[in-house]
C-alpha cells in the first residue's frame, strides 16, 4: 500500500536534513579538489540544496540540475529510472568520468535516494578533480616551449534559462544536420538529444522543445512515447 503524502513529505525532509550535515562534516575535512552537492529532485529548476567546493563545477546552492558535469551518469539513471513501488534501495552509480567547469576531467561517483513509495527524490554527488597529472605536463611544455600563456578566466554559472536554450539550440543544430532522414525522424531524433540531456525534467520543457521544433506539445509527448518504447530498460549498479 503507498505511503501517504505527508508522510513522504516528512520522511524525505529528514533524510535530506541527514544528507545536509553530512555535506557540512565533510566539507570541513575534504580538499578543495573533490565537490560534494546535494540535489532535491522534485525542484530541478533549483535543485541543489547543499554544495561543498562548488567552484570545481560553478555551482552555488540553487542551481538547476541541467547545470550537471557533462556526461553525467547519475542525470541518466534518474531519467531512465524504473525502480518497482515500494524499492527503497539507493542506485549507487559510482566511479565514472565527467568533465569540469573549466573542461578538467573529473570522477564522479552518484546515489540516488528513493522514498518508502519507491520514487527517487534526492542524489548525492560527488566530483573530484583530477587534473593534477595534466597541470604536471602543462608545465612540462611550457618548459620547453617557453611564451606567454593566458589563464581562462572562469564564467558565472549559467542559469536555468540559458541551459536550456543551449541545450535547444544543440539539437537543432543536429536536426539541420539530418536533412536526409524524413522529417518525423529528423525531429525524433532532436527530441531524443533533449531527453538524454534532462530537458524534460524541467518545467516549461516540453512547451519549450514544441515551440522550437514547430509542433504541439502532445506531438513532443507521442515522440517520447515512441523513444521510451524503443529503449530497453537500464538497471545501473
Amino acid at each position: 500500500m503507498p505511503v501517504s503524502s505527508s508522510a513522504i513529505a516528512r520522511e524525505r525532509a529528514l533524510i535530506l536534513q541527514t544528507l545536509r550535515a553530512a555535506i557540512s562534516a565533510l566539507k570541513s575535512v575534504i580538499g578543495r579538489h573533490t565537490e560534494i552537492v546535494l540535489h532535491d529532485l522534485e525542484h530541478p529548476e533549483k535543485s541543489v540544496l547543499a554544495i561543498a567546493n562548488g567552484h570545481i563545477t560553478g555551482r552555488v546552492p540553487g542551481s538547476p540540475v541541467l547545470a550537471v558535469p557533462a556526461q553525467d551518469q547519475g542525470l541518466r539513471a534518474l531519467l531512465n529510472d524504473r525502480g518497482q513501488a515500494g524499492d527503497t534501495t539507493p542506485t549507487v552509480i559510482p566511479d565514472y568520468l565527467t568533465s569540469g567547469k573549466n573542461g578538467q576531467s573529473l570522477r564522479s561517483a552518484t546515489a540516488l535516494y528513493r522514498d518508502s513509495n519507491g520514487k527517487p527524490f534526492a542524489a548525492l554527488c560527488i566530483n573530484t578533480d583530477n587534473s593534477d597529472l595534466l597541470a604536471a605536463r602543462q608545465c612540462l611544455d611550457r618548459l620547453l616551449s617557453p611564451g606567454d600563456s593566458e589563464v581562462p578566466v572562469a564564467e558565472e554559472s549559467a542559469d536555468m534559462t540559458q541551459l536550456m536554450a543551449d541545450i535547444i539550440a544543440d539539437s537543432l543544430s543536429d536536426l539541420q544536420g539530418n536533412q536526409r532522414l524524413p522529417r518525423k525522424q529528423a525531429k525524433l531524433a532532436a527530441v531524443r538529444k533533449m531527453q538524454d540531456r534532462g530537458m524534460f525534467i524541467v518545467k516549461g520543457g516540453i512547451e519549450k522543445a514544441a515551440a522550437a521544433l514547430g509542433v504541439t506539445r502532445y506531438t513532443i509527448y507521442n515522440y517520447l512515447d515512441e523513444i521510451r518504447n524503443e529503449q530497453p530498460p537500464e538497471n545501473p549498479s
